[in-house]
């Protein structure tokens, strides 16, 4: 399968809707924070957006010039000279790049406050990327806090401004190359979930299977897959593995047991999602009718999926079969992607569940973002989950608008599995 890569266009693109920012926000800089490399799931990397390069810097436009990049050791620097030598195609020049440490200015304050002197902005106005929430995991600003409030003390004449919503608005259409990452990273998702089918087995441990999926992957070249998994005879638990973060042995697969996995697969810093049922065996007849209430949901949202709907209209017509059914959902039936941003409601449910009324505090979100308009080239996870009698099943894929309608691009795990 042909592999895609960003060209310089794409660069161009990009570096320009970064000043087109600016103007439209009335700042005459735009920092934008990138989390450290190798962050799990959801990451947030503004930074890789505008630099194409290693994960976890700080990209600061000023006015009409280049970005200049703060890394934080030179072992970037490093990668970035092998990356020349073997002739790939780099967006930020030498010159612009700079390391530190904790005595030297880098990717810290005293590196921010460096370029915004340099360029003569001690008392300008300046964008900032990281300062907003972003969900699913930052649900607090992902900039350390002692880090920020060093430049503002350094910068007392600077006005600073949050830029996360109008930055979504502005990069959650995605280009013609952009797409094309996202269907290779797809491709790697169905690749993942049929490695899995293949592997369930009873006897099968549910590390065996996680490693089937990750395997499929990473040898497809997508360097960060992960996984949410449970499996059982019926259950509404959803996260990790108890495995991978309590010592415990994994769990072997029975006969009559339910696989339900979330496969993250990610190429290029661009994200899908893949909804892995599996069943072993005959399955529960209760697991058959969350499979197809599941189904149901997912398409009602490809009948809605399209230019001239709101994604409130999107998230309610997911939840109707649910609502009509007296089921509930586990997680979100869909979410955006690339960037995350509008997530259907959930949680409600729980309030069902026997063990329920132990716990101090429940959490319940509604729908956010319903009000955004659905347009072409916007990715979003479908995950219609259903319940029936306290048994559980998620289905779906990751799904682009068209200028015409939705384009599934996994339709394999739309349906419930059968090992």
């Amino acid at each position: 399968m042909h592999i895609p890569t960003y060209s310089l266009a794409e660069r161009d693109r990009r570096w320009a809707l970064a000043r087109r920012l600016m103007d439209e926000q009335g700042v005459d800089a735009l920092v934008a924070y990138g989390e450290h490399e190798c962050a799990d799931l959801a990451p947030f990397a503004p930074d890789a957006y505008f630099s194409n390069d290693r994960p976890g810097s700080f990209v600061v436009f000023c006015r009409d010039a280049d970005p200049v990049q703060l890394v934080w050791s030179n072992m970037s620097i490093q990668d970035h000279i092998e990356a020349g030598r073997r002739g790939d195609e780099l967006w930020i020049e030498p010159r612009n790049i700079r390391a530190g440490s904790v005595i030297q200015p880098g990717k810290n304050a005293a590196g921010i406050v460096e370029v915004l002197r340099e360029h003569g902005l001690e008392n300008a106005s300046v964008g900032v990327l990281g300062l907003d929430i972003y969900p699913p995991f930052h649900l607090n600003p992902p900039i350390p806090y002692l880090l920020w409030r060093e430049v503002v003390d350094s910068l007392p004449g600077v006005t600073f401004k949050q830029m996360g919503p109008a930055f979504l608005a502005a990069t959650i259409r995605l280009s013609e190359e952009e797409l094309a990452v996202v269907r290779y990273s797809a491709a790697a998702g169905d690749a993942m979930a049929e490695a899995m089918l293949e592997a369930a087995a009873p006897g099968v441990t549910e590390a065996e299977l996680f490693a089937a999926g990750m395997s499929a992957a990473f040898r497809r070249g997508c360097a960060a897959p992960d996984m949410l998994l449970w499996s059982g005879t019926g259950f509404v638990a959803w996260g990790p593995p108890a495995w991978s973060y309590r010592p415990q042995a994994p769990r072997r697969l029975q006969s009559g047991d339910v696989v339900l996995a979330e496969g993250f697969c990610r190429f290029g810093m661009k994200e899908t999602q893949h909804q892995i049922a599996i069943a072993i065996g005959e399955p529960h007849p209760d697991i058959k009718a969350a499979a197809e209430l599941a189904a149901a949901c997912y398409e009602e949202g490809l009948k809605v999926a399209r230019p001239g709907n709101t994604f409130g209209d999107l998230a309610e017509a997911m939840l109707a079969p649910l609502k009509e059914a007296g089921s509930w959902n586990i997680h979100p039936m869909v979410h955006t992607l690339n960037p995350y941003g509008p997530v259907c409601g959930f949680g409600s449910g729980l309030t069902e569940v026997p063990e329920a009324s132990d716990y101090g505090r429940l959490f319940v979100l509604p729908t956010i973002g319903g009000e955004m308009p659905l347009q072409p080239g916007m990715t979003f996870s479908f995950e219609p989950n259903a319940v029936i009698n306290g048994k559980a099943v998620n289905l779906g894929g990751t799904v682009i608008i068209g200028d015409r309608g939705p384009l599934e691009l996994n339709p394999f795990t739309s349906r419930l599995l059968r090992a």
